[in-house]
């Protein structure tokens, strides 16, 4: 059985766990559960708020405003086609978005959109891996882990295009 070190995060989108392994970052999850599997793996957790500082403290920084880009080591944990997926989300840039067929495009499946939706919705380190910046056909807000609402908060926050289900694109900065 796995160790890995946790801590619960109270954020503007609501609770969140943290969970670090030996290697990085396994876990940045909506609410404050804690599965008993990740990865495949059995999983004994141990909560550490030292362990899991850095990454809580990014997290405040991202909030505030004041982060772009994460740096935390990351243990991506999923089959190869989803690990190419996050991996492309981690190159979107911060305050841009990409459609689904963009990144199946990007990942060398152009076809598999509807998979890389799958893979965004195992995501298993949301906002750091950022699938909340893939958008449906039209700049629509599709789905999200953490509910629409935390999807167009993130999006806000980092003053990227997107379509609320309005014929506008939303452009709203938030705690910037």
């Amino acid at each position: 059985m796995e160790k890995l070190l946790y801590s619960r995060v109270n954020s503007p989108v609501g609770p969140l766990l943290v969970g670090i392994s030996n290697h990085g970052l396994a876990v940045l999850a909506f609410g404050h559960n804690l599965p008993l599997r990740v990865g495949g793996r059995n999983v004994n957790w141990q909560e550490s708020e030292e362990a899991c500082a850095e990454a809580r403290q990014q997290l405040d920084d991202y909030f505030a405003g004041q982060r772009r880009q994460f740096t935390l080591r990351l243990d991506l944990r999923g089959t190869d086609f989803q690990k190419r997926c996050w991996s492309e989300l981690l190159r979107i840039p911060y305050g841009e978005t990409r459609s689904y067929a963009e990144v199946a495009q990007a990942v060398g499946s152009p076809n598999a959109y509807r998979a890389v939706g799958q893979a965004n919705h195992h995501n298993p380190v949301a906002i750091v891996v950022p699938c909340h910046r893939v958008l449906a056909g039209g700049k629509a807000l599709g789905g999200y882990g953490g509910g629409l609402a935390t999807k167009a908060f993130l999006l806000r926050l980092e003053g990227a295009e997107y379509r609320d289900g309005t014929a506008e694109p939303n452009r709203q900065h938030a705690l910037l």
